[in-house]
């Protein structure tokens, strides 16, 4: 694109509304995590989609999270967090945390984890656990990114399922070595 076209391109942006952002991301599929916070502002965790690498060297992640979420000010108080990917054995893990009438202490008595490094909470069963520091906050519209320094990664063991579990089109799918997706062509 040219820049007089980039201009004009500019110049007639508007934003989609949130209905359409909303139905558009519902066909984007994620993975499906909890992300768990441990330290002096105490312990939290919540289901999340938006996870994604952001770079290999450092080893970097970012996680998205609603300022007004209740959990905020522990992840940002703690300055830690676990992202634990999720097996698709542990569907209801993703509600237990997603559940905002069931209390943080609640959510951990109910779910059997060990602390990682950074002392974030890494739930037993997950795929992968990576724990990091909050290293940089941005603030973009309602939420917070935080950028994550990992300091470890925790696969499960070799004689674990892993199949993962993805959410896509508003619901829960199973992915793993069955998948056809991964099936040579």
């Amino acid at each position: 694109m040219n820049p007089s076209s980039a201009a004009a391109a500019a110049a007639h942006f508007s934003p989609v509304s949130s209905t359409a952002f909303r139905d558009g991301l519902a066909r984007l599929p994620g993975a499906v995590t909890v992300i768990t916070t441990n330290g002096p502002a105490g312990a939290a965790g919540f289901t999340a989609s938006a996870v994604c690498s952001v770079s290999d060297s450092p080893p970097t992640v970012l996680v998205c999270m609603n300022r007004s979420s209740f959990a905020h000010r522990f992840f940002a108080g703690n300055g830690v967090l676990c992202i634990n990917v999720l097996s698709a054995a542990q569907q209801d893990l993703s509600a237990l945390f997603a559940n905002r009438e069931v209390a943080m202490d609640q959510r951990f008595a109910r779910t059997p984890w060990q602390a990682c490094a950074s002392g974030a909470p890494g739930l037993d069963g997950a795929l992968v656990q990576l724990d990091g520091r909050i290293a940089a906050t941005h603030e973009v519209g309602t939420h917070s990114i935080f950028i994550v320094e990992l300091g470890e990664v925790r696969l499960a063991d070799a004689g674990a399922s892993h199949e993962g579990l993805a959410y896509f089109g508003r619901r829960y799918h199973a992915l793993g070595a069955s998948s056809p997706a991964t099936q040579p062509a």
